[in-house]
């Protein structure tokens, strides 16, 4: 993985997610968000994903460790992928976070040197070059 670059987590934009929760539930966050303890609805759907991350923090760390994923955030630039072409080598990259591939990079160059591209998060890369990878992109 010498030619991928981890990026500080600061420099990647959060990922919009939307989720259906029940009446119920959404009035016991509105009841909290309007006694103070949350500043809006987010804040308490965000602090809740940390927290139940936090507690599964030891199951996702072995899960990671026993299918040797990279954990975080990987920029993957066009002078990577011809460095890999020119050295005869094929990515192949496992992460867990953000996966993304440079504009500049071609369909053709990605199919050329990249073998696989298993991504738990989220993958940005030109429509093209997702078309390229749609059968090594999991």
């Amino acid at each position: 993985m010498q030619n991928v670059t981890r990026l500080p987590e600061r420099q990647a934009e959060p990922e919009k997610i939307t989720i259906n929760l029940g009446h119920v539930d959404l009035g016991r966050i509105d009841l909290l968000v309007r006694e103070g303890f949350y500043a809006n609805r987010t804040d308490f759907i965000r602090t809740a994903i940390r927290n139940q991350l936090t507690n599964e923090g030891r199951s996702v760390a072995q899960t990671i460790d026993r299918y040797q994923l990279e954990l975080g955030l990987f920029d993957i630039t066009r002078a990577d992928l011809e460095a890999m072409a020119t050295a005869g080598e094929k990515l192949r990259l496992k992460v867990v976070g953000l996966a993304r591939i440079a504009a500049d990079v071609t369909p053709e160059l990605a199919e050329a040197t990249i073998g696989s591209l298993n991504v738990l998060g989220s993958l940005q890369a030109s429509k093209a070059v997702k078309a390229a990878l749609k059968d090594r992109t999991t």
